[in-house]
């Protein structure tokens, strides 16, 4: 059984930087790409990063390029995602996402069939 489990939220002043982390088991990671889901109070689910499961190919939302990055180490199992330039609008839970069938490229939540339980960032202006 997959278990995704997230690490590292928590409240920043805008401009700040936080580093989230998502450790995950039951998997064949490097099987896996990985990615990041946000969700702010009242409104949808929206993509914000992912990473294939091998090469360095990423994606990001428009709204997060240039500020936040997305890596993996396949030998901790582990995906990170790095916000730095926070802004008040960053604020939402954090849900760490994976899937064995697409590489990354997919931006509905709907595309990726494991999800950790999500970790809070909020950002004040």
């Amino acid at each position: 059984q997959v278990q995704l489990v997230e690490s590292g939220g928590g409240l920043v002043q805008a401009g700040g930087s936080l580093r989230l982390s998502c450790a995950a088991s039951g998997v064949t990671f490097s099987s896996y790409a990985m990615g990041w889901f946000r969700q702010a109070p009242g409104k949808a689910r929206e993509f914000v990063a992912s990473h294939s499961r091998s090469a360095e190919t990423t994606y990001y939302a428009a709204s997060v390029k240039g500020r936040f990055t997305i890596s993996r180490d396949n030998a901790k199992n582990t995906v990170y995602l790095q916000m730095n330039s926070l802004k008040p609008e960053d604020t939402a839970v954090y849900y760490c996402v994976g899937d064995r069938y697409n590489d990354g490229r997919y931006f509905s939540p709907m595309m990726y069939d494991s999800w950790g339980q999500g970790t809070q960032v909020t950002v004040s202006s």
